[in-house]
């Protein structure tokens, strides 16, 4: 299928072929028929992306910030490292469509296919010839409304939205500034409500259509707008001014902190300055609102992602319901879109498109039309030069963050490795990772990559939730396996990973790279591997997103997802496997911000010390271990300090880190190539992930916990 995509580090803009996306549960996959071009929004975003890297900072200090932060950390090298990689990254367009349901996830009772449906939501209802929407995201389109009108639906919320938040009663006056899309849209809403709509815009033009589609009075900027609003208003001021306007100006902030009157309300749904006027909101006492795109449920991943809806009677209009809202304005005619819809192109006319957004300042509302058939491929070839077959043949599943900007700039560079068939539910997350390292195809079913007999080695780097099932599948398909940590979020996965491990005569390796750091193997040299250790490791693990994926199933938390790193380094420095643990935590989040001790088998003590309340700017890890007349500290894997016998040893590395990721893959790769068994065994695996539930455990339970007890 083709998408249209933009490149974040360099602005270009391309239609590219991906394959299908993959059917989740919760999830409708829809063929686009129409699209909707939100011209403010991608113009912004065309902007932004052609930007250098000094002017992307200077545009986004938010994140400049925390590539600072980052960089404090981890080194100048992986900050920088990690940024371009992220820029690196095609970004797809669009958010507003409309079209036809080919198929239905699991935990989907409200949609057939066959239905028509309007679809909504950044990086789900794109310009794509096949989209993969969550439930709340999509709504059935009534009758009488056609396709091209509705794929206008998600902008149309945001718009409704906007007028819910001035908090108008019938028959009140609104100014609306900027009669854009979302501009003329709202005059027709505000009309439909009955309230008496001043329209304001730059272009006589727009004053024009505002008219047309229903405005009381209009007025062009430069105009004595203020006299207009007492003559409107009948001297009191607009009850309310909503600033549909796209600009970095700080006029329509201004202007409309003058014509609202006091304890009015102005709503800012456009990208304006908003260097407010103190002294005007002062003596009026104006209320500031920044609608939240369509309403609520904007950005929560509980009811976009997981399709978990509000308590109707708490929360009657979320941003489902305003999509319904505005379908059915269009099913009664209330809203009138052919005077607003300029420019329609075919999808492979794009250039144009942007060539319209750019140069024409009549364009209002551009529609993408999509062919009726289309190829629904979900693995595509990428055309490369011809190699020859090497030993090591690999297929990856999985290529978020972590995969593209660690794993694959690593085993891309290994000579004797090749990157065969990369599988994602994203289509164009699959083709881009394809594309940007070289593999042959990229594919939506990982079990194409599972079937490819070329295929020797799968590396898993998929979601938390995934990883003990897919170990299971690629080693029962005879495949050597390397999985990212954690291996297995329960016992009952561990157990049936390790029955299958034990019949298969494919090797397993697990994503634990810290053994694999210089310092760390270093110091392993110093151990005799028998004397008893204490060792403590410090984590200062820093906040990450309430809604993040890692909370949730997929990622099991913040113990099982990362504490299992530090426990196998415990384990690695001991040469002793653990026997029981205990765990307390704060009363405030102490999945996150808890001490847990182990007691190893050949009487090495280790804890760890685990927190998301500290510095994040602070180094993130520091390792202290002590034993055999020796004390060694590794700080943040930057500097190593060793005093023993009286001397002290010290080594520190000034712009990069190394945790040990590059060793780690060499060495696995190396292996297979040699036929030789992997540096760490099984049963090293089994007991770290064992380790990490029982500290899980322990936190719930509140005592000490036998790693026995779990079998």
């Amino acid at each position: 299928m083709k998408q249209l995509i933009q490149n974040w580090k360099t602005g270009e803009i391309a239609l590219v072929e991906v394959p299908m996306p993959k059917i989740k549960p919760g999830y409708i996959l829809i063929k686009n028929h129409f699209s909707a071009v939100s011209i403010g929004t991608e113009r912004a975003m065309k902007s932004f992306a052609e930007k250098n890297l000094i002017g992307k900072a200077l545009a986004r200090p938010d994140l400049t910030k925390k590539v600072l932060d980052f960089a404090k950390s981890e080194g100048l090298l992986e900050a920088y490292r990690q940024a371009m990689s992220r820029l690196d990254f095609p970004e797809p367009l669009g958010y507003s469509c409309a079209g036809e349901v080919v198929d239905v996830g699991e935990k989907v009772n409200e949609f057939t296919v066959g239905d028509k449906v309007a679809c909504f939501g950044s990086g789900f209802a794109s310009h794509s010839e096949v989209v993969c929407v969550p439930k709340n995201l999509c709504v059935k389109i009534p009758k009488n409304v056609s396709l091209e009108e509705a794929c206008f639906t998600g902008i149309g919320a945001i718009a409704l939205h906007s007028i819910r938040c001035a908090k108008l009663s019938f028959g009140e006056r609104i100014a609306i500034i900027g009669l854009g899309l979302l501009g003329l849209i709202g005059v027709q809403i505000a009309k439909a409500c009955n309230y008496k709509v001043f329209a304001i815009d730059v272009l006589q033009s727009k004053i024009n259509l505002a008219r047309q589609l229903g405005a009381d009075r209009v007025a062009t900027v430069g105009e004595n707008i203020k006299e207009k609003i007492n003559s409107f208003s009948s001297g009191k001021g607009v009850d309310s001014t909503i600033i549909f306007a796209s600009t970095k100006s700080n006029k329509p902030i201004e202007l409309a902190a003058e014509i609202t009157r006091e304890k009015g309300r102005i709503v800012v749904p456009g990208l304006v300055g908003l260097k407010l006027p103190r002294e005007t909101f002062y003596h009026k006492e104006l209320e500031l609102i920044i609608p939240r795109a369509t309403g609520p449920g904007a950005y929560d991943s509980n009811f976009e992602l997981k399709g978990i809806d509000y308590p109707f009677s708490y929360v009657r209009w979320t941003e489902k319901e305003n999509m319904k809202e505005f379908l059915d304005l269009l099913k009664e005619r209330k809203i009138n879109l052919s005077p607003l819809i300029t420019h329609k192109f075919k999808l492979e006319e794009y250039p144009k498109i942007y060539e319209t957004i750019e140069k024409d300042k009549s364009a209002i509302g551009i529609v993408i039309e999509y062919k009726k058939r289309i190829e629904r491929k979900i693995k595509i070839e990428i055309k490369k030069e011809y190699k020859k077959e090497k030993k090591i043949n690999v297929g990856l599943i999985g290529a978020g963050n972590f995969a593209k900007g660690t794993i694959l700039p690593i085993i891309s560079k290994i000579s004797f490795a090749n990157l065969r068939g990369v599988a994602t539910t994203k289509g164009l997350t699959s083709w881009h990772a394809a594309k940007k390292f070289g593999f042959e195809y990229a594919t939506t079913d990982y079990k194409k990559l599972l079937k490819d007999k070329k295929i020797n080695t799968i590396v898993i780097a998929t979601r938390h939730n995934l990883h003990a099932k897919l170990v299971c599948e690629a080693l029962r398909a005879n495949k050597n396996v390397f999985v990212e940590k954690p291996l297995a979020l329960s016992t009952k996965e561990l157990l049936e990973i390790k029955e299958v491990y034990e019949k298969s005569k494919a090797q397993l390796m697990v994503g634990f790279n810290r053994r694999f750091s210089p310092y760390s193997q270093k110091i392993k040299k110093y151990l005799n591997g028998s004397e008893p250790l204490i060792i403590n490791i410090r984590v200062n693990a820093g906040k990450i997103a309430e809604d993040s994926w890692v909370y949730s199933e997929e990622g099991g938390g913040r113990i099982l997802g990362e504490m299992c790193h530090f426990v196998d380094l415990i384990q690695y420095f001991a040469n002793s496997y653990p026997q029981r643990v205990y765990a307390l935590g704060l009363e405030k989040k102490p999945e996150e911000n808890l001490v847990s001790v182990m007691h190893l088998e050949n009487g090495s003590v280790g804890s760890i010390i685990y927190s998301s309340e500290g510095d994040p700017s602070f180094p993130r890890e520091r390792i202290e271990i002590i034993g055999n007349n020796s004390i060694f500290v590794i700080d943040n894997f930057r500097k190593l300090t060793i005093s023993r016998n009286g001397k002290k040893i010290k080594e520190r590395k000034f712009f990069s880190i190394d945790r040990g990721h590059k060793k780690e893959f060499e060495i696995f790769f190396e292996c297979l190539k040699e036929g030789k068994p992997l540096p760490v065994p099984f049963e090293s695996y089994f007991y770290t992930t064992l380790a990490t539930i029982a500290i899980q455990e322990s936190l719930i339970k509140n005592r000490i916990i036998k790693l026995t007890e779990l079998l």
